[in-house]
């Protein structure tokens, strides 16, 4: 359940400007509903900051009071999908720069400095900025199997962004020139595999939905290759041997997502009266 992103060949480094830095102000958002085993950890990782927005959707356990406790302000409302949800958060903010930040993600002290030099020296030329997520799959860093460095944006300024209409893996687009930071984000995407399968049936249906909006027609072919497609691709020609145990059970587990996925979308349409 993830979405791909392409790898440049090469990463271009920031060009660091001579004049004087020009201060600018950061603040991070951070979505969240039942993450109070996750959350404590992930504000902690942000307080360097100038402000810390959280919008809760209806959490029963104790993620507001963790969240009050850290951030700067707390939002509860209703949830409106993670577009519309992230944009609420983006709109509470008042900084001129805004990172995106997930409750189960870290921002390791050596990101949170590069943040800082890359802000105080190139945020005039540039408008947004790519981090590398590390994503650790039960205890393992996947490494391989395509998801490192799987480079999203994070950082941006706030007057020259905006996020896409995606139902599931929402992205920001930028106007503007967007840089790359080595150092990357720590991703805890599925400590077990309950919580995998917890958000399987979630991602499955709104992978589905877009894909129907979309106007994409389903396609028997679609159901009998992309599945072991997916397992191919990401077991042998992107290397997820080389993950262990947890790298096998991540292939097997999206090839599942494919054919889950292209089976709700047939249902879809087969709903409509055309099987």
């Amino acid at each position: 359940m993830r979405e791909e992103h392409s790898i440049p060949s090469s990463v271009p480094e920031p060009r660091i400007p001579n004049p004087e830095p020009r201060p600018c102000r950061l603040s991070a958002i951070i979505i969240a509903r039942n993450e109070e085993a996750q959350i404590g950890a992930c504000l902690d990782s942000v307080q360097w900051v100038d402000e810390v927005v959280v919008v809760d959707s209806g959490s029963t356990d104790r993620t507001v009071e963790w969240a009050r406790a850290r951030a700067t302000k707390v939002i509860q409302t209703t949830w409106e999908g993670y577009v519309n949800t992230k944009v609420r958060a983006v709109d509470e903010t008042s900084g001129d720069w805004v990172l995106w930040v997930d409750a189960d993600e870290r921002v390791t002290p050596e990101l949170a400095a590069e943040i800082q030099a890359v802000l105080r020296h190139a945020g005039d030329e540039y408008r947004g900025f790519y981090i590398a997520r590390k994503a650790i799959f039960l205890g393992r860093w996947m490494k391989h199997c395509g998801w490192y460095p799987g480079y999203v944006c994070r950082l941006f300024r706030k007057d020259a962004a905006r996020f896409d209409g995606a139902l599931v893996h929402e992205s920001v687009v930028v106007d503007g020139r967007i840089g790359y930071l080595k150092e990357p984000l720590i991703h805890y995407t599925d400590t077990t595999l309950e919580h995998y399968v917890e958000k399987f049936n979630t991602y499955t249906t709104l992978a589905a939905q877009q894909l129907y909006q979309d106007g994409f027609r389903f396609r028997l072919i679609d159901l009998l290759v992309r599945p072991p497609f997916a397992f191919v691709k990401m077991y042998v020609i992107k290397r997820g041997f080389l993950d262990g145990l947890q790298g096998l059970i991540l292939c097997v587990l999206s090839s599942c997502y494919v054919f889950t996925k292209y089976a709700k979308l047939w249902h879809l349409w087969h709903g409509k009266g055309d099987s």
